[in-house]
């Protein structure tokens, strides 16, 4: 049997960088205890989330958060994926996620390839390209589990990157996300429910706590959702954390009844034959 727990993390943002912090690792220790194997944070999860606070509450890799999170990761021997925070290399800000494995080490790193410039009518207003940098890469981890896929937000809504990480042996897409009152509740659960079935993965989104009284004010809902579709956990607005077991074999067992990736790698040969 290939099982394991993962965590999510739906934590309060608040303007005091080491608050939330803090508050992060209090959560990381209480499902360490409970026996969680993996800890995920939300995008963003030390810093408002408004482009005026992003390059204002930045780090280098190996700053503040980076090395308390570690240092969690160590101490409590989980797995964890440090939702995101505002990276600093040069003049850029890259919206970053690390991952730890149980020693403190990194083992990931993943910069949001899809920047959120969004303009509703009537509804959200967001444009992270007015201080972000782009990322390029297709991130896929190892773990003593599985290979794990890793993106943020954004990401989630362009089928070809979580395509390309199913392709490379990810059993288990992670999203940390923050989506909005306007887009949260018409597509927050229906991108998760279809990255899954399209990769017949797990997805795992999770996302802040919602502050009314924020200028972003995230939807929250932070959610699992399983290789067939269903929805297995599912938070509501408020602080908190869920632990929820991940089962592998039953992965394979979709993968085997419905072999739509045996399908795609056969239609990718076909198409660079005869190209």
């Amino acid at each position: 049997m290939r099982k394991f727990k993962v965590a999510l993390l739906q934590t309060k943002v608040y303007e005091d960088k080491e608050k939330n912090v803090e508050n992060a690792v209090k959560l990381i220790e209480t499902v360490s205890q409970e026996g969680a194997d993996f800890a995920v944070l939300p995008e963003m999860f030390c810093c408002p989330y408004n482009t005026s606070y992003f390059r204002d509450y930045g780090e280098e890799e190996g700053g503040y958060a980076y090395e308390k999170l570690s240092a969690a990761a160590k101490e409590f021997s989980i797995y964890l994926v440090g939702g995101s925070i505002p990276e600093l290399e040069g003049n850029n800000v890259y919206n970053t996620s690390y991952v730890f494995d149980r020693q403190g080490e990194k083992i990931a790193k993943h910069r949001k390839v899809h920047l959120f410039d969004i303009d509703v009518e009537g509804g959200q207003y967001f444009k992270e390209s007015d201080v972000l940098t782009a990322g390029k890469d297709v991130t896929v981890f190892d773990t003593e589990f599985c290979k794990i896929g890793l993106g943020v937000c954004y990401d989630i809504r362009f089928p070809e990157l979580g395509r390309l990480m199913a392709l490379a042996g990810a059993e288990v897409i992670i999203y940390p996300g923050a989506f909005n009152m306007t887009t949260g509740p018409a597509h927050w659960e229906l991108n998760f429910r279809s990255r899954a079935l399209d990769n017949q993965v797990y997805t795992i989104g999770v996302a802040p706590a919602r502050d009314y009284e924020a200028t972003y004010r995230s939807y929250g809902n932070s959610l699992i959702v399983s290789p067939w579709g269903q929805v297995l956990r599912r938070m509501d607005e408020k602080e908190g954390y869920t632990v929820q077991e991940i089962d592998l074999d039953y992965v394979k067992k979709v993968r085997n009844e419905l072999p739509l990736l045996k399908h795609l790698r056969k239609d990718l040969y076909t198409l660079r034959k005869n190209s």
